[in-house]
């Protein structure tokens, strides 16, 4: 590595510093790359409560939501396979998806009660199809705790992902599809549609189709028991008390053991994870080669999909200057950020970061382990950003 590159990160590195002073972090991460190259590294603070481990880079990481980019990656290279198409219908995966209801009103203010099977409904008039379910706006929820999805691991704690997939067709839609933008189950979804069409279980496709062609060994939708001592602690933020406090530790989206969560079940290395961002960044071809996806898919990806409407939706999230594509949220505004128009990524719900700028072949990876940190998103996150381009630039 170059010690001008060092030199130029100088105030990044200060940034990640402060960090722990200023939010209460305990530990991070955050790795930045351009050409299959790095440019920058630096860890923080410590992966474990009682302070005695350094942050290192072995430490495995729960991405939570940016496990979807992933998902992502594999129902695109199912599309360019020709095993599905972005604006099928998913009833024609998954059956339970035929006949949807939609209830007849539902409140998007806070508090947010999620419709129950004895609210009045109406038969949906559009269909769900793969490319609503990627963007955001099929009319699911991210109802963990609905009935249907309770009854099915009531029945069967090993429920595997198609069978809860399926349960969630039986969920009611919160509204019309094509309609809104609301955060949801939807890749799950997608990651039970490649296991009808691959024949594969989601868990084995990932490995053949992206963890070991790229030489991925830290990436896990479970945890293996002989790796758990490397998971870093996780914390929550107590809104009330405005306290970071300790975390069981559990992931609430890996439903069973046998469910492979395309939307949040990734544990990984911070260096594991930036060479599948690098990819993209760089044409789809990977440090070693690899064509993870043509260049014509990860337009796709990145190509906004919201309407007027649902991107007001979307905007409430705080993400100002975006819009959402496929899965991911896509810069459209230039003068909201030191990024480019077209750069993406998404977040997780940890506090996990990442970005991917094909334009100029940069990406970069940030991670910390606090779940309910919203300061995280609009705060953390776009100073980075910013910061790690103004680096860049000089």
């Amino acid at each position: 590595m170059k010690e001008e590159n060092w030199m130029n990160f100088q105030n990044v590195e200060a940034y990640l510093n402060s960090l722990t002073d200023t939010y209460g972090l305990t530990g991070l991460d955050c790795k930045v790359m351009r050409d299959h190259q790095t440019l920058f590294r630096k860890c923080v603070g410590f992966s474990d409560v009682a302070r005695t481990k350094p942050v290192s880079d072995r430490d495995l990481y729960d991405v939570y939501s940016c496990t979807k980019i992933i998902t992502m990656i594999a129902a695109m290279q199912c599309v360019e396979r020709g095993l599905f198409y972005l604006d099928d219908p998913v009833e024609q995966y998954i059956p339970d998806f035929s006949d949807m209801v939609v209830v007849d009103e539902f409140d998007f203010g806070f508090p947010m009660v999620m419709p129950k099977s004895s609210d009045p409904m109406h038969p949906a008039i559009g269909k769900i199809t793969i490319r609503r379910l990627m963007s955001m706006i099929s009319g699911m929820s991210y109802d963990l705790e609905s009935e249907a999805i309770r009854e099915t691991i009531a029945k069967n704690p090993h429920a595997d992902t198609l069978a809860l997939a399926s349960a969630m067709g039986r969920m009611p839609l919160l509204f019309e599809p094509g309609t809104h933008y609301f955060y949801s189950l939807g890749h799950d979804i997608v990651a039970a549609v490649v296991e009808v069409v691959t024949g594969m279980r989601y868990r084995d496709y990932l490995q053949q189709s992206i963890f070991n062609p790229l030489g991925l060994k830290d990436m896990f939708l479970h945890i293996p028991d002989s790796e758990k001592g490397r998971v870093t602690a996780k914390y929550s933020f107590d809104p009330d008390t405005q306290r970071i406090l300790p975390h069981d530790g559990s992931n609430d989206y890996r439903l069973t053991d046998c469910y492979d969560s395309g939307g949040a079940g990734l544990c990984c290395t911070v260096d594991d994870y930036i060479l599948i961002l690098d990819a993209l960044a760089c044409g789809g071809v990977a440090h070693n080669g690899y064509q993870l996806l043509s260049q014509d898919s990860i337009d796709q990806l990145r190509s906004p999909q919201l309407n007027d409407t649902c991107r007001e939706d979307f905007l409430l999230g705080g993400k100002i200057g975006y819009s959402y594509g496929l899965g991911v949220r896509t810069l459209v505004e230039a003068e909201k950020s030191r990024s480019p128009v077209g750069e993406f990524g998404w977040d997780g719900a940890a506090g996990a970061y990442a970005v991917i700028d094909p334009i100029n072949h940069i990406s970069f990876f940030y991670t910390q382990e606090v779940l309910n940190m919203l300061r995280c998103y609009q705060e953390i996150h776009p100073m980075l950003r910013d910061l790690i381009y103004e680096a860049i630039e000089r």
